[in-house]
């Protein structure tokens, strides 16, 4: 009970201006006090004394052998980043003692997302993520093997699966309206504009570095609420979460809108659209949708709102709107879901945020059973929140084997590795 006490105050004190290894004792302490369940395998990947992550859940981040593990690499945690923050982007070789190589650096960056860092699909060892220049982003694209790169003119989000061609929003725009997610340093020149006519969702080809804009805020706001009624002219509209479908044809995005700019609420419809802008479909329109993910070229899984069941995660048909819940009494919150590569679509992997004691697990979830395997218990202390928390964004290998998360339980920031259990 003592020992309980003492971490208690620890943690309540904060821990970001704590040494990492002094982190590493509290934290450690305070995961042995909570918590003797066993889980599969986990082990650290990255080291201090600087803080590292991958970000975001629906990417790319291993290699095509499964070897190599991309990362962001920053030396400071606990607030925004300024204008001439810089992070480093590398990779880690997971079978040579976790050894890091550093392939470049960027100033277009944050913490939810990091600079895109990803695998190009379709490639052996090529990976791409963003920089700023001096008036525009744009994108790097590196062989890991080699080191040699080359520069896109336009930033990269969303990776087509063929890897041909990559959508993008304003990240500008993003910084603006929804920070965390966009990057500083080049302001919106759309700031005061409610529905701008010249930003929107544009379209880059990977290998020439084409691109044009499919359409604009202006374009997607004109399309009426589902009761019919349109979008007063006061409501400032961005985009945000986009990802091309499995089979190249079509991405889906989030239209996020919300009256007063001062506040933190907003509200949100699915929309998809074919990969040159065309026939865009408004699938979901109950004013909240957050994660998701692709199933197949027709269905995606999201966390929404719906009268089936309140807010839950959903598999929508992209034509019909159609819902079917999914783990109504079990997947109760929302989290970073994707479909584990290698079941058929059978299994998910999901995580949660902190609850009461602040702590964050990964799973896998079964849809046929509705078996729920928690793969861990990651503490997250109350000074990692809001722009700068560290969710752990589970995203798996390319066989479904291993499973990489973000996590601040140990010495800060840091990227680990777990062991998929057996499934069979």
């Amino acid at each position: 009970m003592l020992r309980r006490q003492f971490l208690k105050s620890q943690i309540t004190a904060g821990l970001i201006g704590l040494s990492p290894w002094a982190r590493l004792l509290v934290n450690s302490a305070h995961a042995q006090a909570v918590s003797q369940e066993e889980y599969p395998p986990c082990r650290r990947i990255t080291n201090g004394p600087l803080f590292h992550w991958g970000a975001y859940y629906d990417q790319i981040h291993f290699d095509p052998t499964n070897r190599y593990v991309v990362g962001n690499e920053v030396n400071f945690e606990g607030r925004s980043p300024m204008p001439n923050d810089s992070i480093n982007v590398g990779f880690i070789d997971t079978e040579d003692g976790d050894r890091w190589t550093q392939l470049g650096s960027t100033q277009a960056w944050n913490w939810q997302q990091g600079c895109m860092l990803q695998f190009i699909p379709g490639t052996s060892f090529e990976v791409a993520w963003n920089n700023r220049g001096e008036e525009d982003f744009y994108a790097m694209v590196c062989d890991i093997t080699t080191g040699k790169c080359r520069e896109l003119p336009k930033p990269i989000y969303a990776l087509a699966p063929n890897g041909t061609f990559t959508v993008f929003p304003d990240f500008r725009r993003l910084n603006d309206t929804r920070p965390g997610y966009g990057y500083c340093g080049i302001p919106d020149p759309n700031a005061d504009q409610c529905i701008p006519t010249n930003a929107g969702i544009w379209k880059m080809d990977l290998n020439s570095g084409a691109h044009e804009m499919l359409f604009s805020f202006a374009d997607v706001a004109s399309i009426p609420r589902a009761n019919g009624e349109p979008f007063p002219e006061d409501v400032k509209h961005w985009f945000n979460h986009l990802i091309v479908s499995p089979n190249s044809e079509r991405f889906l995005f989030l239209h996020r809108w919300k009256q007063n700019p001062q506040t933190q609420s907003w509200h949100t419809r699915l929309c998809t659209a074919k990969a040159d802008g065309s026939d865009i479909r408004i699938v979901s329109d109950n004013l909240m949708v957050s994660h998701l993910v692709w199933r197949d070229p027709m269905h995606i899984i999201a966390y929404a709102r719906n009268e089936l069941a309140g807010d839950r995660f959903y598999l929508f048909d992209i034509e019909t709107g159609e819902a079917v819940v999914y783990g109504k009494d079990i997947m109760t919150s929302d989290g970073h879901v994707s479909y584990l590569p290698g079941t058929n679509c059978e299994w998910l992997l999901n995580d949660t945020y902190p609850n009461k004691e602040r702590l964050q697990t990964p799973f896998l979830f079964e849809l046929k059973t509705e078996k729920k395997i928690p793969l861990g218990a990651f503490y997250s202390g109350k000074e990692y929140a809001g722009e700068w928390r560290c969710d752990l964004h589970p995203r798996a290998s390319r066989d479904g084997r291993r499973i990489l998360i973000d996590s601040v339980h140990e010495i800060g920031r840091q990227i680990y590795m777990i062991e998929c259990p057996d499934l069979s």
